[in-house]
């Protein structure tokens, strides 16, 4: 029996409202999803951040307190309480969804008490410049959680199980990395600024035995607690990759079945990512960032961009079996710290271009799929007020293509450099073939064959209302409109 095609969805954004309704919602709309679908859902981080109920997660304060605690001025996070995710967890799986939890190894951040330490500061920006003495500084570094008061862990942190802050109440306006005492930045990371170890807060040391100690401990404690099915690795590119693949095989082996795991690596040179995925032996996919990067590009250049070149120097191209394909995420979306955006009108041509194709598993993010609307403040000063457009109802149509269609041989017409097009010829269980065809600039047709003859094809996404009939030997004529897409699958009688 042929696997289902799977798709999974970014199901939050950084905008989503602090209202503690999101795991409701998860619940609700599990079946709904399903049916469209969507087979994976990945959520964002479920403990408590340092902005408590206002943080959208990322801000790690407690990795045990799933909105179960009163910490950080509230006992729910941004999303709900822990009986509510937990709910919408098994909700999801019931209806035959997996869900992927968001792990944050990389910091921690608004601990309960300063700490005097020895640092030497490093030039942020050069991580291998040393810009002042080893000298005495004091920090926000001793965690002790006493909304928690040592539940499932009696752990508290301090500031030797980090390896670096960037603030010293002695001299709050130097603009520096204090590395820690005895301490180094992690091997195996991002070399952009030297040594991209340190991100924000204070970093985890992952050398520290106690720190890799109760990490691999947590992840049995959430495996156990929320029978979630695998991880979305956050700021994989800022710890040591090592790391990564000494706590999967802890906690695979710990659970004895299959756990995913999916890595954000965020560079566009490819060659990183290769690095990233030969240290971790392969065992964890990647978001292919440079293959956003691509349809940012295109989505600027109009008709200037060449479509045969969309997946050049991207993880699909080159090792499709751990490429994660996304259009946009929470931090590439509009006023966000890796804003690049995808233009509303190249969205339909982008999610074409990851959920009709055969390789990588395809990752549609929340906004793109509801819409969604916000202010913020850019980093000019100005606030702005943000629209992104909802593509739901050409999203849905491309789904129930790629659960129908999708499947068997791939040919690719990718010939011209404003129209290009692929098939799929269908498998014995979903025979019938589809034709694609994408343009970024006039009106494109492509001559292509789907391995049906004498069959009359139609175009889902309703852009072409004439049908097509394929010749004696299963070809056609196959259009679509200017910088837009179609979608031709065979006629029901």
């Amino acid at each position: 029996m042929t696997a289902v095609n799977g798709v999974m969805m970014q199901y939050f954004h950084w905008y989503n409202p602090e209202d503690g309704s999101l795991w409701k919602q998860v619940a609700e709309n599990a079946e709904e999803l399903a049916k469209i679908g969507v087979t994976s859902l990945w959520l964002p981080p479920a403990y408590k951040g340092t902005g408590g109920g206002m943080d959208v997660g990322y801000g790690v304060y407690d990795l045990f307190d799933l909105g179960e605690f009163d910490q950080k001025g509230s006992v729910r996070t941004k999303y709900g309480t822990k009986e509510e995710y937990l709910h919408a967890i098994k909700t999801a799986q019931k209806a035959g969804i997996r869900i992927y939890a968001d792990a944050v190894f990389n910091h921690k951040m608004g601990a309960d008490h300063e700490e005097e330490a020895e640092a030497t500061p490093f030039n942020p920006d050069n991580r291998d410049d040393v810009v002042g003495e080893y000298q005495k500084i004091k920090a926000w570094t001793h965690f002790t959680f006493p909304g928690r008061n040592g539940k499932y862990s009696t752990m508290e942190w301090h500031w030797w199980h980090f390896d670096a802050i960037d603030y010293n109440a002695y001299n709050g306006e130097a603009n520096a990395i204090y590395l820690l005492r005895d301490k180094q930045f992690d091997h195996n990371v991002d070399l952009e600024k030297g040594n991209f170890d340190y991100l924000m807060g204070c970093d985890l040391d992952m050398d520290n035995p106690e720190v890799k100690g109760e990490l691999k401990y947590w992840g049995e404690w959430y495996l156990d607690t929320t029978n979630v099915d695998g991880f979305r690795f956050d700021a994989v590119k800022h710890v040591s990759s090592h790391f990564f693949l000494e706590w999967l095989e802890h906690v695979r082996n710990y659970v004895q079945r299959e756990v995913f795991a999916v890595g954000e690596y965020w560079s566009y040179d490819v060659e990183a990512l290769h690095h990233f995925i030969s240290v971790t032996n392969g065992k964890v996919t990647l978001f292919d960032a440079p293959l956003h990067y691509n349809f940012h590009v295109a989505s600027k250049s109009g008709n200037d961009y060449d479509l045969r070149t969309i997946f050049d120097n991207t993880l699909v191209q080159q090792q499709p079996t751990l490429a994660v394909t996304l259009v946009d995420n929470h931090d590439s979306q509009p006023l966000q710290s890796l804003e690049s955006v995808v233009e509303s009108w190249f969205k339909p041509l982008a999610y074409a271009l990851i959920l009709l194709r055969r390789d990588g598993y395809p990752c549609i993010f929340y906004p793109d799929y509801y819409g969604a609307h916000y202010k913020d403040y850019a980093n000019d000063g100005n606030e702005y007020e943000i629209w992104i457009d909802s593509h739901k109802w050409l999203i849905d149509k491309y789904l129930f293509a790629r659960q129908t269609y999708a499947y068997g041989d791939q040919y690719d017409y990718f010939d011209h450099a404003n129209t290009i097009g692929w098939t799929r010829l269908g498998d014995d269980e979903h025979p019938g073939g589809m034709a694609v065809v994408v343009s970024n600039g006039s009106e494109g047709t492509k001559y292509m064959e789907v391995g049906q003859p004498n069959r009359t094809y139609i175009d889902i996404t309703e852009h072409i209302s004439e049908p097509v009939t394929t010749n004696e030997e299963g070809w056609a004529e196959f259009r679509c409109p200017a910088g837009s897409v179609s979608v031709w699958v065979p006629q029901e009688a």
